[in-house]
């Protein structure tokens, strides 16, 4: 008898355990929130999403629709880079930049083609592994089949540049003209 209540007393404080923890969670489901008494603000007191899709970041728009949204921007980036000499008459940056996932890797690639004397296409189709539709039979290297590190691309067009050195005074060139054009 001793034995039976022991084993019954040990049961009830494990279901009352339980019990106490299951309530504890609060209601589960989808109505969980209105049925716990509460709106979802008030109960969503942290910023983190437990959404596994939100931790994901989206990738940056391309180089051509940020210059979209800018337009006033573009317009004297523009005109500024064809004063330089870095962009011809004909040429505006959002065409120029069209393959690039964005305007300032776009500006860099257009700084060390003009500070080194190299084909902007060049330069361009081994940065974004894409293939332009202008003539690439003068570019050394892979030349478009896959993208490349800016020093990379410096290395493959002109080997006996200084690739990092070149590739940070792009960096800083490119840096001064989008603040000097408002970005």
């Amino acid at each position: 008898m001793k034995k039976l209540c022991t084993v019954v007393g040990v049961v009830v404080m494990v279901i009352s355990f339980g019990a106490v923890q299951a309530a504890a969670q609060g209601p589960q489901g989808v109505g969980a929130s209105v049925a716990a008494g509460s709106a979802p603000s008030e109960r969503s007191h942290s910023s983190h999403s437990l959404n596994p899709v939100k931790w994901v970041k989206k990738s940056p728009k391309p180089a051509s629709d940020q210059l979209q949204t800018k337009g006033e921007q573009d317009k004297k980036l523009t005109a500024k880079l064809q004063a330089q000499g870095l962009l011809s008459a004909n040429t505006d940056l959002k065409s120029a930049c069209d393959t690039f996932k964005s305007t300032d890797r776009c500006l860099v690639a257009l700084h060390v083609s003009h500070n080194l004397g190299l084909d902007f296409n060049c330069l361009k189709s081994d940065l974004t592994g894409v293939q332009t539709s202008a003539d690439m039979s003068g570019c050394k290297g892979t030349a478009g089949s896959k993208a490349m590190s800016l020093d990379g691309a410096i290395r493959a067009l002109k080997p006996e540049a200084k690739a990092k050195a070149e590739a940070k005074n792009a960096e800083k060139q490119a840096r001064d003209d989008l603040k000097e054009a408002g970005a």
